[in-house]
């Protein structure tokens, strides 16, 4: 299993992607799991849409 994104993310719609708390992804030889390291429930069902934890992830800084 590998902890990288995936070239195409899962569920591009899902709160995960944009969290500043970067999720992991896991991926077996079917599927991608969502991890959260907030979360008790560690893969949440896919996509997010709500979730009271999320915060947005800082937009990248120009040098």
């Amino acid at each position: 299993m590998t902890t990288t994104p995936p070239p195409e993310l899962p569920f591009p719609d899902s709160l995960c992607h944009r969290c500043g708390a970067p999720p992991r992804y896991v991926r077996s030889r079917t599927s991608v799991f969502v991890l959260c390291p907030l979360l008790p429930q560690k893969y949440p069902p896919q996509p997010v849409r709500a979730c009271a934890l999320f915060r947005p992830a800082e937009p990248p800084r120009e040098a």
